[in-house]
């Protein structure tokens, strides 16, 4: 469904006396997604992950300069397809809860996305509701505007919005920062629930255990390059990760803390 091949992205901004640098904050991201199937993308910040998302919806500022190839079922994304794609065909997590519209209620904003996304209007309340209640989400919560809820509900509003549709490639940007660990199980079951349902579903977090608990597959990032894409069973296997850096966040790992803990 999804592939990107040697993607790189670079700004060019000036200084002092009009002087211009070049950042290339991703140099060079692999990864292959099929229908069905969730990819996590790990590593530490500024690695690019979130970037990559942008890339894929037509997101990046215009001074990015765009070099590699990312294509969705068959055909090459370029900025304008990706804006009439995005929404519709291919739905964003954000990471940061300010992309709620601070003036309009969250169940409208979601009946909107619904709708943007191929819902009839007639039937986007009710998808709504389903998401509402898939998430948690009181039928109160619905009239409230988004400075009245918790920032665990906007994430969980902002979830409600992405899969309210009928998009089939989901992009979960951190998707569980700030909820309990009772919210988080049940929003990553439920993105692996789309996966089984047909959907492809990449999840973007710096948390290696969450990512494991619901991924097929694991894309490392370090300083804007794939280093290994890795089966997520490989990381009970260790001797199976070929990259140094994919063995250090093995060893994060919880599991592998407390196994430390025992040896020490």
């Amino acid at each position: 469904m999804l592939e990107v091949k040697n993607l790189s992205i670079s700004f060019q901004r000036y200084g002092r006396w009009l002087s211009r640098k070049t950042l290339n904050p991703i140099r060079s991201l692999n990864l292959s997604l099929k229908k069905g199937q969730v990819i996590a993308v790990v590593g530490e910040s500024g690695a690019g992950k979130s970037l990559l998302a942008h890339a894929i919806l037509g997101l990046l500022p215009k001074n990015a300069v765009v070099n590699g190839k990312i294509t969705f079922n068959g055909e090459r994304l370029t900025p304008e397809k990706s804006r009439r794609l995005r929404g519709k065909e291919i739905a964003l997590i954000p990471q940061s809860v300010s992309f709620l519209n601070p003036l309009w209620s969250v169940g409208g904003q979601v009946c909107r996305a619904a709708v943007l996304s191929g819902v009839k209007p007639s039937a986007a309340r009710r998808a709504m509701q389903k998401a509402f209640d898939r998430y948690s989400l009181s039928s109160q919560v619905q009239s409230l505007l988004p400075f009245q809820v918790s920032g665990g509900m906007a994430r969980r509003v902002l979830t409600a919005a992405a899969v309210v549709g009928n998009a089939r490639l989901i992009i979960a940007d951190e998707p569980t920062t700030g909820l309990d660990e009772k919210n988080i199980a049940q929003s990553l079951d439920y993105l692996k629930h789309l996966s089984r349902k047909g959907k492809a579903v990449i999840l973007i977090t710096h948390d290696i255990a969450a990512a494991l608990h619901i991924a097929d597959t694991v894309a490392v990032f370090k300083n804007g390059t794939t280093v290994e894409i890795a089966s997520a069973s490989d990381f009970n296997h260790p001797e199976k990760l070929s990259d140094p850096y994919s063995r250090q966040l093995y060893d994060t790992l919880p599991q592998r803390a407390f196994i430390n803990a025992l040896k020490d």
